[in-house]
């Protein structure tokens, strides 16, 4: 066996390529599909041959999938996570799952309160309500 450690998400020990990596929420992700799909659909001539069924269906699961379906929501839903120093893997697993308690959120992101810079519990509960205004008045 390598020297290398083995990867654990609880403690955000997830591999460097994947902590560096951009990643994005399913509501980013739905957005830039229905715009592609909507540059599609202008662009050919007929317009059910011009997407492949995996897209139509990577496009439908993070339609549905999408917490978010506003795009100045999805801009504020990302903004408010970042604020708190959040790897890009712990911000989309809560953007995606939208927690609604601290022992939820911590349960489903356990390196929230096991890393350095480990959030307190009020921290986690400010955060959570940001995202629930955003999802009420959306």
């Amino acid at each position: 066996m390598s020297g290398e450690e083995e990867e654990n998400a609880a403690e955000l020990k997830i591999g460097d390529e994947f902590l560096k990596a951009k990643c994005l929420m399913n509501c980013e992700v739905s957005l830039i599909l229905e715009h592609k799909y909507e540059q599609l659909q202008q662009t050919s001539d007929d317009p059910t041959n011009s997407v492949s069924q995996v897209f139509e269906k990577s496009l439908q699961y993070v339609k549905r999938f999408s917490r978010y379906k506003n795009p100045d929501a999805v801009r504020q839903v990302r903004e408010i996570l970042a604020r708190y120093q959040l790897a890009e893997f712990e911000l989309c697993v809560l953007g995606n799952l939208c927690p609604e308690t601290v022992e939820e959120a911590i349960a489903m992101v356990p390196s929230i309160k096991t890393r350095g810079r480990a959030q307190d519990d009020e921290a986690i509960e400010k955060m959570l309500n940001d995202l629930s205004l955003i999802k009420k008045f959306e």
